[in-house]
This record gives C-alpha cells, sequence and structure tokens, in this order.
C-alpha cells in the first residue's frame, strides 16, 4: 500500500471509528446537554473522516469514494488506533478516552498546520478548530467526575486503568510514519510525548486524580489491521446500510 495513501486512510478511520462511537450515546447521555453536545462532537468526527477518505481516494488514484473507503473494507483492512474502537463502557470512560485522544490531535493536528500535502493542511486548519472544543469540553468533565463523588472518582479511576494502556499506539512510529516525515507531510509523533503529557497530567492534577499521564502501555496492532472483538461487531453496525442498500451516499 502506498505510504501516503495509507497514512491519510489511517486518519480518516481513527476519526471514523470514534465518531461512530461516541455517536451511540445519542438518545442515551446523562443529560439533554450531553445528548447534544455528544452528537455534535461525533459530526465533528465524522465530517473530518470525510475529507481525509475523500483525499485518500484521490491518492490512490483507483476511482473508490469516501462512501467506499469508509464502509466496504473488510475488518482486516481498517488501520484505526485500538483506543478509538474500545467500547464506550460508562459516560467517564468514554470521556476519558475522548480526552486523551483530542488531546493528542490537537497537538497533531497543529503540527499539520505546515505540512506539505496543501490538502492535509487544509483540513488541519478546520479540525484544529474542533479539536480544541472536544479538548475543552472532555477536559471539564474528567476535573468534574474526579473533584466530585466518590462514585464518579471510582468510576474515572476505573476508565483510567482500562485505557492507558492504549494510548502508547498513538506515538508509535512506523516505516510508513516515517516516510511522511521525511516527506514532510507528518509530523514525528514522538516528538509530541512531553507536551501530550504536560496537557494530560495538568488536568489530572485538576481533577485530584493520584495518575500519571499513560505512555507505557503496549496494546497495539490497530496500524496493521489487528483489531479487538469489538470491532466487528463495530462494523457490522456501520456498514449496514452501505452493504444492504449498495450504492447509498452521504
Amino acid at each position: 500500500m502506498d505510504a501516503h495513501f495509507e497514512y491519510v486512510l489511517r486518519l480518516a478511520d481513527d476519526q471514523l471509528v470514534l465518531g461512530h462511537r461516541i455517536s451511540e450515546w445519542c438518545g442515551h447521555a446523562p443529560m439533554l446537554e450531553e445528548d447534544l453536545a455528544l452528537p455534535n462532537i461525533a459530526l465533528d468526527l465524522i465530517g473530518q473522516a470525510r475529507m481525509l477518505y475523500t483525499h485518500a481516494g484521490e491518492i490512490e488514484g483507483n476511482g473508490r469514494n469516501e462512501d467506499q473507503l469508509a464502509y466496504l473494507r473488510p475488518e482486516q483492512e481498517y488501520r484505526n488506533l485500538l483506543i478509538v474502537e474500545r467500547e464506550n463502557g460508562d459516560f467517564a470512560h468514554t470521556m476519558l478516552r475522548l480526552f486523551f485522544y483530542a488531546s493528542f490531535m490537537e497537538l497533531f493536528w497543529e503540527k499539520m498546520l505546515t505540512s506539505s500535502d496543501e490538502v492535509l493542511a487544509g483540513i488541519a486548519a478546520k479540525a484544529i478548530k474542533e479539536v480544541r472544543y472536544h479538548v475543552r469540553h472532555s477536559a471539564e468533565w474528567v476535573i468534574r467526575m474526579g473533584d466530585g463523588t466518590d462514585e464518579s472518582a471510582r468510576r474515572l479511576e476505573d476508565a483510567y486503568d482500562d485505557l492507558e494502556a492504549y494510548c502508547t499506539e498513538m506515538f508509535e512510529m512506523d516505516d510508513v510514519a516515517r516516510d511522511m516525515v521525511a516527506a514532510g507531510i507528518g509530523p514525528d509523533t514522538q516528538a509530541l510525548v512531553e507536551s501530550w503529557k504536560a496537557k494530560v497530567e495538568a488536568i489530572f492534577r485538576e481533577a485530584m486524580l493520584n495518575r500519571f499521564a499513560p505512555v507505557e502501555g503496549h496494546r497495539s496492532g490497530g496500524r496493521k489491521g489487528q483489531h479487538g472483538e469489538e470491532m466487528g461487531f463495530l462494523l457490522a453496525d456501520l456498514q449496514y446500510m452501505q452493504r444492504t442498500y449498495p450504492g447509498l451516499n452521504w
């Protein structure tokens, strides 16, 4: 697979899969404001995915459009991070995952503003505005739950224990990522680790969460198409309409 195509595809898969996960809260959020906020965050992510899939299709040059790339690939061809496909769990789990991921993507999109790929730079300029809201919204909830009741703090700590092993994968560098750094298309994500840790630990202190920003876990494989059991169920839901009624367009 062409490195440039795969790189953009990875980004698209991350946004689509997490967007789908967050959309599952629609009608189930703990309060009306969140029943509006979470679907809007999901729409931001899916909107980013659309632009990225379109760009990936243009790079590939085989005539595949956003729908075909998003909905008509088998599980092992998806290249998303494992953290985004994890089941939502409770509200604390969902918000901490969003905070971890959005804090990383804020740093990532900032670097992508100067990408030599002008299309990606343009997508970054739009996405950075959205992801800053995602960080702010999720961080407020992390603080609120961590410095809230014994029950909310316990749930946040349980979420941390479940998610911390998946954070390292966000910063992994492989041949594809290194090729993109060499071409001036993408950043060295290893260089983002300390900034991400500082951002996360500052919020943890406000949340009274006695944890350090996790960067030592070893759950990975998503970039190679190696997914958890939950991914198959997610795709069965995500791809249902397109496979039942072929040719539908967004």
